[in-house]
């Protein structure tokens, strides 16, 4: 065993770059839905220790842009099947966009190994404290650099099961951001066991992290308020189809009515899921499309009806920004109507999708054949950003569309909390890996805020989480409609990471640096 670890590290010596791109693809695997979070921690030591054995930060950077390359194209690979789901570009652009995308994304894991190498030189148990702290502060540089693309932090690797928590029960205390520094000392870690052959403390510290992930989850809370999450189950291509909306708002009544309980209950429908304009006011010719006759009033008239009375609904939606007779906007909406009818509260998208929600440089793009992947000429434009909405009986709600729930520290309006955040979404586009790593995104904000999460997705997978991060209630992926009764579950009192947010993963960031630096004062250099 210790021969062949030594032949293994001799290799990894001569080919570092081969070794980079390897252990690039294990981080990955530890993301749903692979979840081979031992492999994850095993890939994150062994570029921990070719950071030790790179010749000068420089070359630790190089080596961390290749991991990063391997790491986001494996993990990101649900991007190219969005590009199967229209019709303006050739699908195989997916298969190049992934990793283009990935080229860039890896720019992030470059600064932290060329960071971590800098600040520890090759001292390998300082470089375990600076790799965390780097890796946290480059991962926060990723959730906003460019509008930012917060998509599978490393932390994500030690989220446990839908009815665990794993080490992402530490999410409370450190962010998300932090958790991934901590993962990145994890695995370092690991690597300066090895390196001293003390492999009953490096098994010892996977089997702690084991422990961790198998631990059983709370107990369920008894909540209040009654809801009926609705799961339509549409076909991606049926969705801009005008001959499928009359069939698709059926459908979504018959699946919303009968009642099943007395009293006040909460409705929840999809992101994308209903295709007619709510509001007045627009030109006639925006509303003859939709399955309303051209009469948003009538439209709300009929969803009130197949809400029924005691209801209310939170659905996706969207809304035109006209000027001069012609919409010059669009907003990716939540509306919510009353049991007649009437508007009772709305929220628009902040975080758009570039190149999914509007077209980036679409005076360059365009004229080239570029277009979104959203169907429609009209740009989407951003919302001001996290919002509570007070329903009255129906609590107050806090909402983040689809993407929107990834990005750690902007979810919440922290002056005004929510009882729950609604996250209604379309995740047809994503493929196998994509659902269950939007859902996994979103138990770590439940998590980190102490805030239930409602899902609501066209096709999977749509959930009811608890503001521990347990799945209380789920529909998966499937082309078949269906609904989940339940109650809401209750919130938590403040976590520190919802009063003091995203500066509370920098500080522990700022402290696993400052280990670093006394380590390496000790050590004498």
């Amino acid at each position: 065993m210790e021969e062949r670890l030594s032949r293994a590290w001799s290799l990894a010596l001569t080919h570092p770059r081969l070794w980079a791109l390897a252990c690039g693809v294990l981080a990955a695997g530890g993301f749903p839905p692979l979840r081979l979070w031992p492999l994850a921690l095993l890939g994150i030591a062994g570029f921990a220790a070719l950071i030790v054995a790179a010749c000068d930060w420089k070359h630790a950077a190089r080596l961390g842009w290749l991991f990063g390359v391997a790491h986001f194209t494996f993990a990101n690979n649900w991007i190219a099947d969005a590009f199967t789901h229209q019709s303006e570009m050739p699908a195989f652009l997916g298969w190049i966009a992934v990793p283009l995308l990935s080229l860039y994304l890896a720019v992030y894991p470059a600064i932290a190994a060329g960071l971590a190498r800098a600040l520890a030189g090759p001292r390998p148990l300082a470089l375990a404290f600076a790799f965390g702290g780097s890796w946290a502060f480059a991962e926060w540089l990723r959730s906003w650099v460019f509008t930012g693309y917060a998509w599978d932090p490393l932390g994500l690797v030690v989220l446990g099961a839908w009815d665990r928590q794993g080490l992402a029960a530490l999410l409370p205390w450190l962010g998300t951001y932090a958790l991934s520094g901590l993962v990145a000392l994890i695995g370092a870690g690991i690597a300066v066991l090895l390196a001293k052959r003390a492999w009953l403390r490096a098994a010892a510290v996977l089997g702690l992290v084991g422990v961790a992930m198998i631990l059983p989850g709370p107990a369920a809370q008894p909540g209040g308020l009654r809801v009926t999450l609705i799961q339509p189950g549409f076909q991606q291509r049926d969705l801009d189809d005008p001959a499928q909306y009359e069939d698709q708002f059926q459908a979504l009544s018959a699946l919303t009515g009968p009642r099943r309980d007395a009293g006040k209950r909460l409705v929840l429908w999809p992101e994308s899921g209903l295709p007619d304009y709510l509001r007045p006011g627009y030109p006639k010719r925006y509303y003859l499309a939709t399955t309303a006759g051209g009469d948003p009033g009538f439209a709300r008239e009929r969803i009130a009806q197949a809400i029924g009375k005691g209801s209310l609904l939170l659905t996706g939606a969207v809304d035109l920004k006209v000027e001069g007779g012609r919409a010059v906007g669009a907003y990716n909406a939540i509306t919510a109507l009353d049991d007649e009818g009437e508007f009772a509260g709305s929220y628009y998208k902040a975080h758009l999708v570039p190149y999914g929600e509007y077209l980036a440089l679409r005076w360059l793009l365009e004229p080239l054949g570029a277009t979104r992947l959203v169907a429609g000429t009209i740009d989407f434009i951003p919302g001001p950003g996290p919002r509570t909405i007070d329903l009255g009986a129906y609590g107050r709600a806090g909402m983040q569309i689809c993407y929107e729930i990834v990005f750690a520290g902007q979810v919440v309006d922290r002056s005004n909390r929510p009882d729950y955040i609604f996250n209604p979404s379309n995740d047809g586009w994503f493929g196998a890996f994509g659902p269950p790593q939007h859902l996994a995104q979103a138990r770590m904000r439940a998590i980190e805020e102490g805030l239930p999460v409602l899902r609501a997705t066209v096709n999977g997978i749509s959930a009811v989480i608890d503001a521990r991060g347990i799945v209380r209630g789920h529909l998966p992926t499937s082309f078949k409609g269906g609904r989940i009764d339940a109650a809401v579950p209750p919130a938590l009192a403040p976590t520190p990471f919802a009063l003091f947010g995203n500066p509370l993963s920098l500080g522990w960031a700022g402290l696993m640096i400052a280990l670093s630096l006394l380590v390496r004062r000790r050590l004498g250099g």
